[in-house]
């Protein structure tokens, strides 16, 4: 295969499992550090979000900014990193726990927040790589 679709048995898969295991690490050590009641605002989990949404943005111009990056960057740290690090599942798990908690105004600015703070965070993640590596290709 060429250098742009790498065999997955020449280690692609250890790079994503790796770049997992970090951001799945990570992701479980900000949860101990900022723990949540169930049914209440879920910090970490948002926190975890913004922050993977705001480093995606930034990944992607920083990837496209390379002349000739390596195969595995963005798998590894796209998929996996980033990938282990944020979390659908909890985000919408924690909006159903509030809601059936009977904190529906809550789940309802969770959800909402969560999304248009992650989407503007891509946004500025996208707008700082662009000021220090260049406009996308």
């Amino acid at each position: 295969m060429s250098a742009h679709h790498p065999d997955l048995t020449s280690g692609l898969l250890g790079a994503v499992a790796l770049g997992g295991a970090i951001g799945s690490l990570s992701r479980y050590g900000l949860a101990v550090a900022l723990p949540h009641n169930a049914g209440s605002f879920a910090w970490s989990t948002f926190v975890v979000n913004v922050t993977g949404s705001f480093a995606m943005g930034l990944l992607v111009v920083w990837v496209l900014s390379l002349a000739e990056p390596h195969p595995w960057l963005r798998p590894f740290l796209g998929v996996g990193v980033l990938g282990g690090w944020t979390t659908f599942s909890s985000y919408a798990l924690d909006i159903h726990t509030m809601a059936v908690g009977g904190h529906q105004g809550l789940a309802a600015a969770y959800l909402v927040g969560s999304l248009v703070v992650g989407l503007a965070a891509v946004g500025l993640g996208v707008s700082l790589g662009e000021l220090v590596f260049g406009r996308r290709r």
